[in-house]
């Protein structure tokens, strides 16, 4: 049986690791040897990687090494051991993006994040795994708590390679849910920043994309989305992540509002009780926690997440139908079926349609926004419930809906263009079910902040 507890869990870290670099009792080069050996034993059952350059990153430490001993660090991560999810280039290694079509593609270039972060001196460990093209069909990869399980997608592999220890952060990209749900998934620290807030590089095809750090810490977190950010900016046209340069001070938040959402509904009695307990505690140290019956903007703001998935998942297939097309044109067989699926759903849409979306997506923005003057944040569960087990799809029936597990408490952050921090407060029946932060656009580093508060003064529930 799962025995997690965020109570006992202790991840991998880096920000208390590096003092250490300084007078020389460890050194980024055994640290990386550290998270190479976690990877050797356990990487069998839990296949978060698709390619690691072991090579290029033992060089990498070396020169880390070497700067930390002559006290010159490029920045607070010189020498962390990072993954990289399959969808983002690295000059080192191929970009495959969990596609049959993709096996052997190599464009020996660099994502504007990744340059970034070697700019900062991190070392890029390897390429995670990637449910296909950032979509829903899933790679190998296991739940570390769990291998009956899955550990989320799209952001698979990042978010299983932190959970499993063998590295101290990962970065993973969301469009619906792909860094908040495994996030939740597998005990981890993660941003969903504010969109465009992070260089995404060559991937700017879809309105709602975001590059964001799962982590071991809150602290290693925000390190590694502000070491980004100061070197590659933000989307063209975007402002970027605000914030300063190491994690924010942990900040009280005076009011809170629950986002129940569509997934409020499929929440399990067990899942219910320990986000209610989380709740209870927040409230007895003095935060006003409201619901969606104590004001009607609340009110009116659930009501116009109705229908929210299906409006953010008909906005990404037609954002992407071009692309799908033409590789389903020139490779037919190097495609799953769930992605011909959504090809197929996508091309009955019309400009008129999408039209009509992205109006109906402003409708909910805006009526988010005018919850800022009332709240500090909502909180929500970041799933609902605890990853579920995944027995892979049986031949001769129809395929899973939703095999990494289900978006619902993802979507309405991504399309409101969001900032979100998920933290691991709670636990059910044993496997890690993350808890999300959502603030208005911008509010990212105050986003940290709450969390971290919440992170160092309320107790983990657990069902």
């Amino acid at each position: 049986m799962p025995n997690y507890s965020p109570k006992d869990f202790r991840a991998l870290t880096w920000h208390d690791a590096t003092p250490a670099f300084t007078t020389g009792k460890d050194t980024p080069r055994a640290y990386l040897e550290r998270c190479l050996e976690t990877i050797a034993a356990r990487e069998p059952v839990v296949k978060a990687w698709v390619v690691m350059n072991e090579a290029g990153a033992r060089e990498a430490a070396d020169a880390s090494t070497a700067r930390w001993k002559a006290g010159q660090p490029l920045s607070p991560i010189d020498g962390m051991p990072i993954g990289i999810k399959d969808l983002l280039e690295t000059r080192d290694m191929p970009t495959q993006m969990g596609c049959k079509a993709y096996e052997g593609n190599f464009p020996k270039r660099d994502n504007a994040a990744v340059w970034a972060l070697r700019e900062a001196g991190a070392v890029v460990l390897g390429k995670t795994t990637t449910a296909e093209l950032g979509g829903s069909h899933p790679p190998a990869t296991t739940n570390p708590f769990d291998p009956a399980r899955t550990p989320g997608g799209s952001s698979s592999g990042s978010a299983a390679a932190v959970g499993a220890r063998m590295v101290p952060a990962a970065i993973g990209t969301q469009v619906g849910g792909s860094i908040i749900r495994p996030a939740g998934y597998c005990g981890n620290f993660a941003l969903k920043p504010t969109q465009g807030g992070i260089n995404r590089g060559e991937r700017q095809a879809t309105s709602m994309s975001t590059h964001g750090p799962h982590a071991g810490s809150i602290e290693d977190m925000w390190q590694v989305a502000i070491e980004i950010a100061t070197r590659a900016g933000g989307d063209p046209g975007r402002l970027g992540l605000f914030g300063p340069s190491t994690t924010p001070e942990a900040r009280k938040p005076m009011t809170l509002a629950v986002m129940e959402a569509e997934g409020w509904a499929l929440l399990d009695d067990a899942s219910k009780s320990a986000f209610e307990t989380l709740i209870e505690r927040l409230r007895a140290t003095g935060v006003t926690v409201l619901r969606r019956g104590d004001n009607p903007m609340i009110e009116a703001f659930e009501e116009s997440l109705q229908g929210i998935q299906v409006l953010t998942n008909t906005i990404t297939a037609w954002e992407n139908h071009w692309g799908h097309r033409n590789l389903v044109n020139a490779d037919p067989d190097g495609v799953s079926q769930r992605i011909r699926n959504t090809l197929a759903g996508a091309e009955k849409l019309t400009p008129a349609d999408y039209r009509t979306l992205v109006l109906r997506r402003e409708e909910i923005r805006q009526r988010h926004a005018a919850l800022a003057p009332l709240v500090d944040a909502m909180i929500a569960p970041a799933s609902p419930g605890p990853a579920p087990l995944w027995p892979g799809d049986v031949p001769g029936q129809p395929l899973a809906p939703r095999p990494t597990g289900d978006a619902v408490y993802n979507t309405p952050s991504s399309a409101l263009g969001a900032p979100v921090v998920t933290s691991p407060m709670t636990a059910v029946g044993g496997m890690p079910m993350g808890i999300q932060l959502v603030g208005q656009p911008h509010s990212d580093a105050a986003m940290t902040a709450i969390a971290r508060w919440m992170v160092e003064t309320i107790e983990p529930a657990i069902a």
